[in-house]
């Protein structure tokens, strides 16, 4: 990682969350058994498919999020940010489901070998939602021992679960459903809807409708409560929240708030920086 980041991001910490920070542990000496690294649950990988190798690089940086943009095109699943960006052998399953089944095989069951947390493969539609997600639903369905199920109302854990983001007509189609391989990205609006956490485990929002604090100088006291408030509400219905649009330039503003976010319990720090958030959560767990 870089010594300028972890830099950074040790000294914010230190100032917004007034905690010492430890040195880290020594080299293990010959003979010992050096710990795995824990993966980073709360890193989220956004536009993850536009890093040189999409997945492998957010799972080499130990990120428990990851994002990808689908369209779909002649009956293709292809992954790209924009239209003009789309490439016939870019598909969903090529960037991700196939790797991600090849690595649960090889990890007898999970994606980070001795963790059986669930990996979280956030799916952006960027095209008609209701005929998307249903070509989606049958991809999954060749998956089936790879990603979390609702069956009924109740959810069966998997290596990996899948949450619909984007195009809001997906959601018709999924709550048809009596069985599904994926769950629904709701809004903040959804907060007072009486669907559960089994259909809507995650909240997402554009931080920047939400509040003004973009991590420099003091975090309005008004807005601090208004955070605090939203993660009781999500927490206490079992969801997780997620914020874009956050500061991701390097540097002591978007640590700042990367460190308020983290103090409020905010469940996924989003970034486009993958060694940047990495080197901020390793300072934070040395803290």
């Amino acid at each position: 990682m870089a010594l300028t980041t972890r830099r950074t991001a040790l000294t914010t910490l230190g100032a917004a969350l007034a905690g010492s920070i430890a040195l880290p542990a020594a080299p293990a000496s010959a003979g010992e058994r050096t710990p795995r690294p824990r993966p980073l649950w709360r890193a989220h990988a956004h536009n993850d498919y536009e890093h040189p190798r999409p997945l492998l690089d957010a799972l080499d940086h130990r990120f428990g999020s990851v994002e990808a943009d689908i369209y779909l095109v002649d009956g293709q699943l292809l992954v790209a940010h924009d239209p003009e960006d789309l490439e016939p052998t870019r598909t969903l399953e090529s960037l991700y489901l196939d790797p991600l089944a090849a690595r649960v095989r090889a990890h007898h069951g999970s994606v980070y070998r001795g963790h059986r947390d669930s990996l979280q493969l956030l799916i952006d539609i960027k095209t008609e939602g209701s005929s998307t997600y249903l070509e989606l639903d049958r991809r999954l369905r060749r998956y089936r021992h790879l990603f979390t199920t609702c069956a009924r109302g109740r959810v069966h854990r998997g290596p990996v679960t899948a949450v619909i983001s984007g195009d809001r007509a997906a959601r018709a189609p999924m709550e048809a459903q009596t069985v599904r391989r994926a769950f629904y990205d709701g809004r903040l609006t959804d907060l007072g809807s009486p669907a559960p956490a089994s259909f809507i485990p995650l909240i997402s929002d554009n931080w920047a409708l939400n509040f003004t604090w973009q991590g420099v100088g003091a975090f309005p006291d008004a807005e601090r409560q208004k955070l605090r408030g939203i993660m009781k509400a999500t927490h206490h219905r079992g969801q997780k929240v997620r914020f874009w649009a956050t500061p991701d330039l390097a540097g002591p503003a978007r640590d700042a708030l990367w460190a308020e976010l983290l103090a409020a319990r905010v469940d996924y720090l989003n970034t486009d920086d993958l060694a940047g958030l990495e080197a901020f959560l390793d300072a934070c767990r040395t803290a």
